[in-house]
């Protein structure tokens, strides 16, 4: 009887450990699957150097550019420019697209800078 509740137990857990491994997963997408409307999505790009960054007081706005297709998508989130931003390489923003404002509404940035050591290779 032990032996059949330990394996009940093991089973219940593997599988909630599952279940939730699969709701934290956030795929890379690009910025037209983003507008198809998939839950919970990450979305890498440049900064688009058109559309000027705009700092409210609860909301930070920026344009975001495909760097393959060059298609962009506007991005609001909630919070203040991340520090760094102005020197940002790549950019990921994680969240979802909302079809009623036309915008990626993202809950968390990524900054991806250019790393110092580029460019310092040792001479041969």
């Amino acid at each position: 009887m032990r032996k059949i509740f330990l394996a009940v137990m093991l089973v219940g857990f593997v599988a909630y450990a599952g279940l939730n491994l699969a709701e934290s997963v956030t795929p890379y997408v690009t910025i037209a699957e983003a507008r198809s409307g998939l839950n919970g999505v990450q979305v890498k790009g440049l900064l688009d150097k058109n559309f000027a960054p705009v700092q409210t007081c609860d909301e930070f706005s920026f344009s975001l550019m495909d760097e393959e297709t060059g298609e962009t998508m506007r991005v609001k989130f909630d919070g203040i420019k991340p520090d760094q931003f102005d020197e940002a390489y790549h950019i990921v923003a994680v969240g979802k697209y909302d079809t009623t404002d036309d915008s990626f509404h993202a809950k968390k940035l990524l900054i991806k800078c250019p790393s110092k050591y580029e460019g310092q290779r040792p001479q041969a």
